[in-house]
């Protein structure tokens, strides 16, 4: 059975009522807290359409913005002398340089390492990595020479 001794213990070492009460009281003080903090937002319709409001705003000065920037003069850099200018004006100034050029050749097309190493179908020549791959004349084209068609395989 239980000693006298440690059931006396067992009494004292349960929690008083304060305690208990204390443990409560904290609760219901996170409870008004949490109240104050949640309680004043707004939970109506007029709150959307407040926030909607704002947004339409929002988005009439950004695109107000948008509009000045792409319309008229400004200074970027002063210092530098960089400016901006309106963009059908920017426009014109490009045509303009771009028709004084003459036209360049397009440089060459650089073939991707894959498509070299890669082996050729039998009886296709590979160009050389030295040569660059030229294409033949239409008179080449159209009839091959003698030396360069395999002769045919003939089987038992």
């Amino acid at each position: 059975m239980a000693d006298p001794e440690s059931l006396r213990n067992i009494a004292r070492s349960r929690a008083p009522l304060s305690t208990w009460l204390g443990v409560v009281l904290l609760f219901a003080l996170f409870g008004v807290i949490v109240l104050a903090i949640i309680g004043p937002s707004p939970r109506s319709s007029d709150y959307e359409e407040t926030r909607a409001k704002k947004r339409m705003e929002n988005l009439k000065n950004l695109r107000e913005d948008a509009e000045k920037a792409l319309n008229t003069y400004a200074w970027i850099d002063k210092n530098k002398g960089v400016v901006r200018i309106p963009i059908g004006r920017a426009m014109e100034v490009t045509i303009a340089q771009l028709a004084q050029q003459k036209p360049a050749a397009a440089g060459p097309i650089a073939t991707p390492e894959t498509q070299a190493a890669s082996p050729a179908p039998a009886g296709s020549p590979q160009p050389s990595a030295t040569q660059p791959a030229a294409s033949p004349s239409p008179a080449a084209q159209s009839s091959p020479p003698a030396s360069a068609s395999p002769a045919p395989a003939k089987t038992p």
